[in-house]
């Protein structure tokens, strides 16, 4: 199974572009038509669809221990920063991402 990023609201849509060479069938809850949807429609979509969650929202990993997983979560936890510095952030945290998505005890990677 190919790893797919599904981008929160919170992120730009344009990382789904620019990260298409290291995680091709990723999208953005705009792209789906999500964009209005709750964390919980969200999180069902990402379970049904096996995506995992890229957010800057803490709700999300309160849904993951409410709810368990998948989907896993990848919280970015910067702040306010440009689309270049978590389109960095998310490069050179690939290979864990990756193991994230391989691992079936771990349900939250968090980036600082």
């Amino acid at each position: 199974m190919k790893l797919k990023l599904l981008f929160d609201q919170n992120l730009s849509p344009r990382l789904v572009q620019r990260l298409a060479d290291i995680f091709p069938d990723s999208s953005h809850v705009f792209l789906l038509a999500l964009d209005e949807a709750d964390d919980l429609e969200v999180w069902a979509y990402a379970r049904e669809h096996d995506y995992v969650v890229v957010t800057k929202d803490a709700d999300f990993g309160e849904l993951s221990t409410l709810h368990g997983f998948p989907p896993q979560v990848v919280w970015l936890r910067v702040g306010n920063c440009t689309t270049n510095h978590i389109e960095q952030l998310l490069r050179e945290h690939q290979e864990s991402i990756e193991r994230l998505a391989q691992e079936s005890t771990i349900g939250i990677l968090s980036i600082f």
